[in-house]
């Protein structure tokens, strides 16, 4: 009898603890989206802001980097098929100038926002412990999802088909 209500209470336990762990992750889902403002490569000043509403890709990248340079083509093709209901806005964190950064967009036929980090930008949605890091930011400007490395497009896909219910 004394065995049965030791597993039980462990049991009991361990679900406590799991619920708790399912809280705090579901908190840090929730926190709200750091709003910043940049010029894009076009001279453009945007705000993250001017994107609420819509489901929000924000990936930091490099130019010199391949993981990043494989994601690049996704982003675009995103960007084609939920117009109107997804922004899509890549960061430049690779200490790169302006005429590369243009070069590479033109080169790839990217269509989607791009700027270079001013250093604020990555700061606000670090750490950064490799790039390339990708934030999803649902219609209420919040954090959804944190992707650190490559990611095949159904991921992104599948997260924006559930943000935009």
């Amino acid at each position: 009898m004394k065995k049965t209500a030791v597993i039980l209470a462990a049991v009991f336990l361990a679900a406590s603890l799991i619920g708790c762990e399912s809280s705090r992750a579901e908190r840090a889902a929730l926190q709200k989206a750091q709003d910043f403002e940049l010029e894009d490569i076009n001279g453009r000043h945007f705000k993250l802001s001017d994107w609420s509403g819509k489901v929000i890709v924000l990936n930091f990248f490099a130019t010199w980097c391949p993981p990043c340079r494989t994601e690049m083509p996704d982003f675009s093709q995103i960007q084609k098929e939920y117009a109107g209901k997804v922004g899509v806005i890549g960061i430049n964190v690779g200490r790169e100038g302006l005429q590369r950064v243009r070069k590479f967009v033109s080169d790839n036929n990217l269509d989607f926002t791009i700027a270079i980090d001013n250093g604020v930008v990555s700061r606000l949605y670090g750490p950064m412990p490799g790039i390339p890091v990708t934030v999803m930011i649902d219609k209420d400007f919040n954090i959804a999802a944190r992707y650190v490395g490559l990611r095949p497009k159904e991921v992104f896909v599948r997260d924006i088909r559930q943000l935009l219910k």
